[in-house]
C-alpha cells in the first residue's frame, strides 16, 4: 500500500500538468503567444498562480512543454502516411508538416517563431532532438529512400535539411497570408517536389 501513493501523486501530478498544457494551447489557438501568461493560464484551470509555478517555474518551460506537446501531434498525424513506395512517403511526410502548420498558425508561431523560446546549450538540443517524433518520422523515412538507392547522403543530414524548407514555407505563409505563392496546394506541393529535387541534385554533384 505504501508504495502506491507516490505513484498516484505522480499520475496525479502528470494529470494536472497535462491539463494545463492543454489549457496553454486553448489561450494561444486563441489569441496568440501574447495570450500564454502564468496568470492567463491560471484562471483559465482555475488553479493559484502559485500552484502553476510548481509545475512550470516560467514561460519558457511553457513553450518547451507546448513544443514537445506538437511534435506529439504532429507525429501522429505523419503517421498515417505511410505508402509503400518510399519516396511518396517521405513526399507525404513534408507535405503534412506544411500542413499541420498552416491549419495551427497560433500555435506554430508561438512554438516555432516566438523570439522568447529559450536558447538551448547543445546537449539540450542534442537532447531535444533526439526525442522529437516528428523528426524520428522523417528520419526513418528519409533512411528508407536512402535505403533504396533514391537518395543519397547521411538521412540525419537530409531530413533536417528537409525540415529547414518545410518550416521556411510555413514561416513564409504564416507571417505574408498575402504573398502570391498561388494556389496553396499548388505551392504545397510545388515546394515538396523542389525540396527533393534539390537533395538528389546534392547527391549529384557529390559524386561526381
Amino acid at each position: 500500500m505504501a508504495g502506491r501513493a507516490p505513484d498516484r501523486r505522480k499520475r496525479q501530478r502528470e494529470e494536472v500538468r497535462a491539463e494545463l498544457v492543454a489549457a496553454a494551447q486553448r489561450l494561444v489557438r486563441g489569441g496568440g503567444y501574447e495570450e500564454l501568461t502564468i496568470r492567463k493560464l491560471a484562471a483559465e484551470v482555475g488553479y493559484a498562480p502559485m500552484s502553476v509555478y510548481s509545475y512550470f517555474p516560467d514561460k519558457h518551460a511553457i513553450l518547451l512543454a507546448l513544443a514537445n506537446s506538437a511534435f506529439d501531434l504532429l507525429a501522429r498525424r505523419m503517421e498515417t502516411h505511410d505508402p509503400v513506395e518510399p519516396l511518396s512517403a517521405l513526399s507525404g511526410l513534408i507535405r503534412e508538416y506544411i500542413v499541420f502548420g498552416l491549419e495551427n498558425p497560433n500555435e506554430y508561431r508561438t512554438v516555432f517563431m516566438s523570439s522568447d523560446m529559450p536558447e538551448a546549450s547543445q546537449p539540450e538540443a542534442e537532447t531535444f532532438q533526439a526525442g522529437n517524433p516528428a523528426l524520428r518520422l522523417l528520419t526513418r523515412a528519409v533512411q528508407r529512400c536512402v535505403d533504396s538507392g533514391v537518395l543519397e547522403g547521411d538521412a540525419g543530414e537530409i531530413a533536417r535539411l528537409l525540415w529547414t524548407i518545410a518550416h521556411g514555407a510555413v514561416s513564409l505563409l504564416i507571417s505574408f497570408p498575402q504573398h502570391p505563392s498561388g494556389d496553396r496546394e499548388t505551392y504545397i506541393d510545388r515546394v515538396v517536389d523542389v525540396a527533393l529535387a534539390g537533395i538528389g541534385a546534392q547527391a549529384d554533384r557529390g559524386g561526381r
